[in-house]
C-alpha cells in the first residue's frame, strides 16, 4: 500500500518506506565503507535516487530489497570517488608518528624585495628598449614582445628575413648596454 501511495505522489509514504528500510540499508553500506560518515552519505544519496526513480519499481522484490541494491551502488561510487579524489590533510604531512611538528609548509611565492627588484628590471628593460631608434624599437617590440613571427615582422617593414634578423641582432648590444648604463650609474648627489 505505501509503495503504490509513494508512486502516486505521496511524500510521507515514501518517506515512511524509507524508515523502515534505511536501518538494514545502512548495516549494508556501512559493512562496504567501513566509514560511518561514507556509509551516512551514500544512504542520503540512494534515499534521493530512491525518490528518482521510483516510478521504475516494479514490485518483483520487496522495495528494501530495491532500496538495498541502490544503497550498494551509492556505497561503491562513494568508494570510488574517495580513491579518485583521495584527501590528505596538512597536519597528516607535517606530523610524525609521535605527534610532534616536523615543518612548516614552505612559502615558494616571491618576497616583496624579489617583487620589488623584478619590477624595477622591468622598468629598466623598457627605458633600454625605449632608447633604441624608432625602426629597430618596432621590430624588436613586434618579434619579442608581441610574439610575431621573423617572417610576420619582415613583411609588415618591407624588408627581407635576413635583415630583419640583422636588426634584432643589433638591438641585443645596444639594449645590454643601456641597461648597463642605468644599472651602473653613480648615484646623484641630493
Amino acid at each position: 500500500m505505501l509503495v503504490l501511495a509513494a508512486k502516486s505522489g505521496d511524500d510521507e509514504a515514501f518517506t515512511q518506506l524509507c524508515k523502515r528500510s534505511s536501518k538494514r540499508v545502512l548495516l549494508t553500506i556501512l559493512r562496504i565503507t567501513k566509514n560511518q560518515e561514507d556509509a551516512e552519505d551514500a544512504l542520503q544519496d540512494a534515499t534521493l535516487r530512491a525518490f528518482r526513480r521510483l516510478e521504475s519499481f516494479d514490485g518483483r522484490s520487496s522495495f528494501t530489497t530495491w532500496f538495498t541494491r541502490i544503497g550498494i551502488n551509492s556505497a561503491l561510487m562513494v568508494l570510488r570517488h574517495k580513491k579518485r579524489h583521495s584527501v590528505v590533510s596538512l597536519e597528516e604531512l607535517w606530523i610524525n608518528k609521535e605527534g610532534e611538528s616536523i615543518g612548516e609548509v614552505p612559502d615558494h611565492s616571491p618576497s616583496p624585495e624579489e617583487l620589488y627588484a623584478k619590477e624595477e628590471q622591468g622598468q629598466r628593460l623598457w627605458k633600454a628598449i625605449s632608447s633604441l631608434p624608432p625602426s629597430r624599437r618596432s621590430i624588436f617590440e613586434m618579434h619579442f614582445i608581441r610574439g610575431h613571427s621573423l617572417r610576420d615582422v619582415a613583411l609588415a617593414n618591407d624588408l627581407s628575413i635576413s635583415a630583419t634578423k640583422s636588426r634584432l641582432s643589433r638591438c641585443k648590444p645596444r639594449l645590454l648596454n643601456s641597461m648597463e648604463r642605468v644599472l651602473y650609474r653613480p648615484a646623484s648627489k641630493a
